[in-house]
């Protein structure tokens, strides 16, 4: 056994401008969240319970894309999904289209701990929220000014906003009237945005897994599911491993991004970082994603192909690192 280890991410694809302060918060963040993992795991706290430990705090904290300070739907409104994945026998759980929860990964954990299914989904999700009794806010508690003003943006360029595309010189404006070179799904692409957080864990017990919380993408269609929820595309883990993606969710969909990995491992023997490094030369076609795994030896492993992604990983043998760029 190689020991525990851990690794966080707060999204795929990062302004190259973004404000020197800015960074500093994100990565305070991400340090805070790997030394509440560290001494969880510290204290023997199985794989799956850290996942869900760290992945609450993210969303709690409104820096990133997931509970409060999700992202808006094109009507104002947040829809957040999240799914957790237990690799010991690859028990999971996940909840899409959740507008009043205030921890969807706590959500999707209920629903793989205590329903019949995996994957719970809009009223019937709330619904069940309700029943098990976890804690419930207004719709308002997860907007931010900031993202109201990015919604605000994104409206007037008429695009879905994503975050790792940055408009070259020139084409900064993307608005009306302005053809930008960067297109999602026809739409001219501006703006920074926050992303998808997610946490992977391996206990020393060598137990994986995975969770991943997201508000979707900025000014998206009211009922879209993106990779997030998904498990194999955001969220997979087994026995050798388990990753949690992040970045444009219709490519790591196409994918099948996360179990990709878990899949070179085992059907082509390689090692957690060559699977990773693989997975995302090969598997994403034009797409712009990152991920982050461990392996159940120990091995702590990330990669994306966009200009940068909020990341950090610690290990027992007391190394710990945060990072943005490559």
């Amino acid at each position: 056994m190689g020991g525990w280890a851990i690794a966080v991410h707060g999204g795929a694809g990062v302004d190259p401008n973004l404000p020197a302060h800015r960074q500093e918060q994100a990565k305070q963040l991400l340090t805070r969240c790997l030394q509440l993992g560290v001494s969880a795991l510290n204290s023997n706290l199985p794989a799956i319970d850290v996942v869900e430990l760290v992945v609450r705090e993210l969303e709690t904290d409104p820096l990133f894309n997931s509970g409060r300070g999700s992202a808006l739907t094109e009507k104002g409104t947040v829809e957040m999904e999240a799914s957790i994945m237990d690799g010991t026998k690859r028990r999971c759980g996940a909840v899409s289209g959740v507008t009043t929860v205030k921890n969807p990964i706590s959500l999707a954990r209920l629903v793989m701990d205590k329903s019949p299914h995996s994957y719970l989904a809009f009223s019937g999700a709330e619904e069940f929220a309700r029943q098990q009794g976890v804690e419930t806010v207004d719709n308002e508690y997860f907007i931010t000014p900031e993202n109201v003003g990015m919604l605000k943006l994104a409206k007037e360029a008429n695009a879905i906003l994503f975050d790792y595309r940055i408009p070259s010189a020139g084409n900064e404006t993307c608005g009306a009237g302005v053809e930008s070179p960067l297109q999602m799904n026809g739409l001219p692409i501006s703006i920074y945005a926050p992303e998808t957080v997610g946490c992977v864990v391996v206990d020393g017990q060598g137990r994986c897994a995975a969770g991943t919380s997201t508000g979707g993408l900025m000014n998206k269609m009211t009922g879209r599911i993106g990779d997030s929820p998904l498990i194999g595309a955001g969220t997979y883990a087994g026995e050798v491993c388990g990753v949690s993606c992040t970045g444009e969710g219709e490519a790591i969909i196409r994918g099948t991004l996360a179990r990709e990995v878990a899949a070179v491992m085992e059907y082509r023997g390689l090692k957690l970082q060559e699977a990773v490094d693989f997975v995302i030369k090969e598997r994403l076609d034009e797409g712009m994603a990152g991920l982050i795994a461990v392996s159940k030896s120990g091995e702590v492993a990330y990669g994306f192909n966009c200009n940068g992604m909020f990341r950090g990983c610690a290990t027992q043998d007391g190394f710990m690192e945060v990072g943005i760029w490559e």
